[in-house]
């Protein structure tokens, strides 16, 4: 599943536009490089999340297989490992 697909499934971002834009200023990392929106991701992958307001550290545990999954069932999908708030300066 391409990456901003995977963000707005899993809720993590909520719309796909948003998604691909945060990957292409380089905001999200897979395994630790920079990311584009057309990057598949697959079980074990680990993407960190660096927005203006938040910074998110996520494991990817399995890969949906729909286009959209019960918000219960998140976390079968990813596990968030780090989670901070950023205050403004």
């Amino acid at each position: 599943m391409r990456l901003d697909k995977f963000l707005k499934v899993t809720g993590l971002i909520k719309r796909r536009p948003v998604a691909k834009e945060s990957a292409e200023e380089g905001v999200i990392l897979l395994n630790g490089n920079k990311a584009k929106p057309s990057a598949v991701v697959k079980a074990g992958d680990k993407l960190e999340i660096d927005m203006w307001n938040y910074y998110k550290a996520i494991e990817i545990l399995q890969v949906p297989t729909s286009n959209s999954i019960p918000k219960v069932k998140i976390p079968e999908h990813i596990n968030v490992t780090e989670y901070r708030t950023k205050q403004p300066e």
